[in-house]
């Protein structure tokens, strides 16, 4: 492996143990136009069960018309023209210049049905003084102001609404698929890496050659310091993205497209190698090489494209992302070494540590009260473009998770590549001491 492939492949690797944490009060919109057949959509909300509490299902609830006030803020009746009305009516108003029980106040004495109150700026739960909020009887709930140009864009200007809040999965079905696609690419990682050390040992036969083979993994391999080193590099840019998110995540995306098209084209090569048929060569700058392994390149090369392409396509981007992530996590495994237990250790005690601290402790350091590890992995509000360092499996059952930027279940590419390493270093200890893979099978199913 060129030092250059193993520079893209380090760099790719420090995003490895992002992952986003959300935690909200959600529900959701469910709207409807008056088309035939009736179009329907659902959008995100956020609302507090303290005011009024939301049905858990659509069933046996009486949709209500929506009234577009977003030119009005209803912080006094006086805003409310005489002619304007809006009993039994679902009213959206804009966020701002008075307080939510205000908002909630003027459109209850108008005698509306829900209050909708649209925000420029996210998402917060309704909140107010316990005393003022018992005398609001209607349901109150922020959405998107976007949401509401997208409702009438794509329904119509006449459209029903209903809110509801569906009870959380007791269960996350798409874990499961998630943690078998874990399980299996640390186990075929770490198999890999073996069957690797294997080979690299049958293939020296003299003590010269041993020598040299010693030497040349020390550029591929783990060491203490290169652990330390790597640790404090995956601190200093977490740092830098959280400052300029904006610039640098593209800057991560085409780094994860090179990579992890590398990353294929090593996992298939190993296996079209195996092939005995269509060994066909041709000679090109004083090389030979086989034709099937230059149109797999072209093939890896494509996918990642297609995938940076599209990779906003929630519908089947992801199949892409998870296939390029996978191959991503079985090439570092199979190529970067722990070259002893003391590595191992020293890395997992760093990144026990490096999450701690910017998950749970930065929260009372930043201004907005936010872990710095989850505005990084989830993305600054208003921006589409997320970190490609998870596999991601669409949830199975539906939820306000599902509609509130929550659709996919997550695994970081750091849950499936730290224990890959010490997996891998399991399985070649086995191999150098001509155990029985004692250590290996332990390891994969302690981890």
């Amino acid at each position: 492996m060129s030092r250059m492939r193993r520079a893209w492949l380090l760099w790719a690797a420090l995003w490895a143990l992002l992952l986003p944490r959300v935690n909200a009060q959600e529900g959701i919109l469910h709207a409807s136009g008056n088309g035939i057949p009736p179009l329907t959509k659902d959008y995100c909300i956020r609302y507090s069960p303290s005011w009024v509490s939301l049905p858990n299902t659509l069933d046996n609830i009486t949709s209500s018309s929506l009234e577009n006030l977003t030119s009005k803020v209803f912080c006094s009746n006086s805003e409310v023209p005489s002619t304007l009305v809006i009993k039994d009516k679902a009213v959206v108003v804009m966020r701002g210049n008075c307080s939510f029980v205000d908002k909630a106040r003027t459109a209850q004495s108008h005698g509306a049905k829900i209050l909708l109150i649209a925000s420029k700026s996210g998402l917060s739960s309704p909140s107010g003084n316990k005393t003022d909020v018992q005398n609001v009887t209607i349901p109150v709930a922020l959405v998107r102001y976007y949401d509401i140009m997208d409702m009438q864009q794509a329904l119509g200007a006449s459209i029903n609404v209903t809110l509801y809040s569906p009870s959380l999965p007791e269960f996350d079905y798409s874990m499961v698929v998630i943690f078998l696609i874990a399980v299996l690419t640390v186990a075929l990682g770490g198999y890999w890496s073996g069957v690797s050390e294997l080979e690299d040992l049958k293939a020296v036969t003299n003590p010269e050659d041993r020598e040299t083979r010693r030497k040349k993994e020390e550029n591929v391999t783990f060491t203490p310091l290169t652990v330390i080193i790597f640790v404090v590099i995956c601190c200093a840019m977490l740092l830098l993205l959280y400052f300029f998110y904006k610039w640098l995540v593209y800057v991560i995306i085409s780094v994860f497209c090179l990579a992890s098209a590398m990353s294929l084209y090593n996992c298939l090569s190993a296996l079209i190698r195996k092939i005995s048929f269509g060994q066909c060569r041709i000679s090109c700058c004083n090389k030979s090489i086989e034709v099937r392994l230059i149109f797999l390149a072209g093939f890896c090369i494509a996918t990642a494209v297609v995938w940076a392409v599209f990779r906003n396509e929630d519908r089947w981007a992801w199949i892409l992302q998870d296939i390029l992530g996978v191959a991503f996590c079985l090439n570092f495994i199979k190529t970067l070494k722990m070259p002893n237990f003391k590595s191992c250790v020293i890395l997992l005690g760093l990144l026990l540590l490096y999450d701690v601290f910017f998950v749970f402790i930065t929260p009372f350091i930043t201004k907005n009260g936010e872990s710095i590890m989850v505005e990084v992995a989830a993305g600054p509000f208003g921006n589409s473009e997320k970190l490609p360092v998870v596999i991601r499996v669409p949830r199975l059952e539906y939820s306000a998770l599902t509609i509130c930027g929550m659709p996919f279940s997550l695994l970081g590419f750091g849950d499936i590549i730290v224990p890959g390493l010490l997996v891998a270093y399991c399985r070649r200890f086995d191999i150098q001491t001509r155990s029985s893979s004692v250590y290996y099978v332990s390891c994969t199913i302690g981890k």
